[in-house]
């Protein structure tokens, strides 16, 4: 079971909220809208995005990276070096 499992439902809504903005972008950029405006709406869309990020990975360290701490051993090293690099990842983007 994922992390995420409890939430699955609110971030697929999410996506798909965000699927639309794209949708959005694209007729924006097909009719020739205004640059600002569409860079905004980019902007919008990435928040959203990051937004879905930061809450899958505080799932992932709630839910994964504790048991694998709980449970010891190597999969614990390997769990939060995994959680590490995803915010890393993340950070970059």
């Amino acid at each position: 079971m994922h992390g995420y499992s409890a939430d699955k439902q609110a971030y697929l809504t999410r996506l798909r909220r965000i699927e639309g903005q794209i949708r959005g972008l694209q007729r924006m950029v097909e009719e020739d809208a205004y640059c600002i405006d569409v860079l905004t709406q980019v902007s919008a869309a990435t928040r959203a995005l990051q937004a879905v990020a930061l809450g899958l990975l505080e799932d992932h360290i709630g839910h994964c990276v504790t048991d694998a701490i709980s449970a010891g051993g190597p999969e614990a090293e390997a769990k939060v070096k995994e959680a590490s690099a995803a915010i890393a990842r993340l950070v970059r983007s």
